[in-house]
C-alpha cells in the first residue's frame, strides 16, 4: 500500500492558494484520474461569504477548539488575526495511510509545524506577483476592511522572508500557469514515490533549491484558546 503523497501549499493570504488548489484537482483528475483529499482546518473564525462548513473550514467555538488542543487532536495549531486554525490529526493519518494525495492549504507559522509533523512531505510556497496585486486581490474579496488588508499585507511581508524554508516557492500570476507549476510538482513527486516502491527501498529526501521570485511580503507555539 502506497503511504500517500502529503503536499504543504502555503503562502500570504490573499494570494489564491485556493483557488491555485481547486484548479489541481481539475488537472489531476482529468490527466490521471486521481482525486485529492483537502485537509479541512478547523477555525473560530466566522464564515465568509460563500464558505460552506465543512467544506472550506470547519467553523468551531473557541470551547470546542480548546478541548481538541487539551486532547492533542491536531497536527498543528496556529493563531492568526485572532481566530485560531488547526489541521485535525486523525483524518490526515487515515487518507495518508490509504495512499492518497493529502493536500494543506495553511498559513506560514502552521505550515513549519506541519513540516516539523511530517518531514516527508512537499512543501510549496505561493507569492503573488507583487504587491500591489496582492492589495487588489485583497481588496477584491470584499471580506475585510482597509484596516485589516494592511494588516494582512505587513504579516505578508514577514511570511515572505520565510519562503526558501519550502521545498519550491511560485508565483501566482495566473491561476492557469501556477497551477500546471504545481501539477509538474505533483506528478513528479508520484513519480519519485512510486520508483521508490518498485525499487523496494526508501531513497534519501533530495534537497531542491527553492525559485527566485518576485514577493511583497515566526514565532513560538501560540496558546490554547481559553474556554468561555
Amino acid at each position: 500500500m502506497s503511504k500517500g503523497l502529503l503536499l504543504i501549499v502555503s503562502g500570504p493570504s490573499g494570494v489564491g492558494k485556493g483557488t491555485v488548489i481547486a484548479a489541481l484537482r481539475e488537472k489531476l483528475r482529468a490527466r490521471l484520474g486521481r482525486e485529492i483529499y483537502l485537509s479541512v482546518s478547523l477555525t473560530t473564525r466566522d464564515p465568509r461569504p460563500g464558505e460552506v462548513d465543512g467544506v472550506h473550514y470547519s467553523f468551531v467555538t473557541r470551547e470546542t477548539f480548546a478541548k481538541m488542543v487539551a486532547a492533542d487532536g491536531f497536527a498543528e495549531y496556529e493563531e492568526f488575526a485572532g481566530n485560531f486554525y488547526g489541521t485535525p490529526r486523525a483524518p490526515v493519518l487515515a487518507h495518508a495511510a490509504a495512499g492518497d494525495i493529502v493536500v494543506f492549504d495553511i498559513e506560514v507559522k502552521g505550515a513549519a509545524r506541519m513540516r516539523k509533523s511530517f518531514p516527508e512531505a512537499v512543501s510549496v510556497f505561493i507569492t503573488p506577483p507583487s504587491p500591489e496585486e496582492l492589495r487588489r486581490r485583497l481588496l477584491g474579496r470584499g471580506t475585510d476592511t482597509p484596516a485589516s488588508v494592511e494588516k494582512r499585507l505587513a504579516i505578508s511581508v514577514e511570511e515572505c522572508k520565510r519562503a526558501s524554508e519550502f521545498t519550491h516557492v511560485l508565483c501566482n500570476d495566473t491561476v492557469d500557469d501556477a497551477s500546471e507549476r504545481l501539477y509538474a510538482i505533483v506528478t513528479e513527486a508520484l513519480a519519485a514515490e512510486a520508483e521508490d516502491e518498485t525499487a523496494g527501498a526508501e531513497a534519501p529526501a533530495e534537497e531542491t533549491a527553492p525559485e527566485e521570485t518576485a514577493c511583497p511580503a515566526e514565532g513560538g507555539r501560540p496558546s490554547a484558546p481559553s474556554e468561555k
